[in-house]
């Protein structure tokens, strides 16, 4: 499904429960694992930054050790309950309901840790400057991960292909009021600013591995990137196309980033 911006209220469309549950299998293969092992220890408290149903922590706490508590910050109570109830019962639980744009230094006071799945592509340059200024104040570490890169590979192909790729691409940096989304630009561009503050940055690819074999995954996800790209150009032959990639499902590789930055 395509990013969105998350709605204040409601837990709908591309942050709904199940669409988050879908995909976790796929977040969690994907995700670079060695990262972790470069997290500067100890790590005994974790913000979880737009934590959505917790799928984040439930794959990264098992490879911290003990003790944990973690902070599932999120601007969606439902999806907060939902984070709380899913973590490990070996770790300790709070939560925040906070916009993740509004973040302080202080609220990191005793923070060991800040992590992300799929968020840096939803925010613009300011949000990114002023998330990494905070982090930087604190000296908190950061990984973040499955940030959108915008590269798709779909095998075998299809004439249109590129096109949508491009129009969900430029649907990815499109304004939303008044704010400019970085879309697949975040990775890079986040990359710099934690360098710009002083940080030692190690990134990874993280891509998407889709195909008949997560057949639910695969088809939803091309329906929702394609669905983007028709907003962005509604003069793409999209119904056409869905008709013919979810007959017969492609393989796909879904580019992402992840990104650890630490601070000295």
């Amino acid at each position: 499904m395509p990013d969105e911006v998350k709605p204040d209220d409601a837990v709908t469309g591309e942050f709904s429960p199940d669409w988050l549950t879908l995909r976790e299998p796929a977040d969690a293969v994907a995700r670079a694992a060695d990262l972790v092992g470069e997290v500067p220890r100890p790590v005994k408290v974790v913000r979880d930054l737009g934590c959505g149903t917790g799928s984040l922590g439930r794959w990264l706490a098992p490879q911290l050790p003990a003790p944990q508590h973690w902070i599932m910050t999120d601007r969606d109570p439902a999806l907060l309950r939902l984070a709380a109830d899913g973590m490990p019962s070996e770790v300790a639980v709070s939560t925040h309901l906070r916009d993740v744009t509004e973040l302080t230094a202080e609220d990191l006071a005793g923070t060991d840790l800040v992590t992300c799945s799929a968020l840096l592509d939803l925010l613009t340059a300011g949000e990114i400057d002023r998330l990494v200024a905070v982090l930087a104040e604190s000296r908190v570490h950061a990984l973040f991960t499955l940030s959108v890169t915008g590269e798709v590979t779909l095998t075998p192909e299809d004439p249109l292909d590129r096109a949508v790729q491009d129009a969900f691409n430029a649907h990815q940096r499109r304004e939303i009021d008044g704010r400019r989304l970085l879309g697949p630009d975040a990775p890079a561009y986040a990359a710099a600013a934690f360098e710009k503050a002083g940080a030692r940055v190690l990134t990874r690819p993280s891509p998407w591995r889709l195909g008949p074999a997560l057949s639910d995954l695969t088809a939803e996800w091309l329906r929702g990137w394609a669905g983007a790209a028709h907003e962005e150009r509604p003069d793409l032959a999209v119904d056409a196309y869905l008709t013919r990639r979810t007959a017969t499902l492609p393989t796909a590789s879904v580019g992402h980033q992840d990104l650890l930055a630490i601070f000295k």
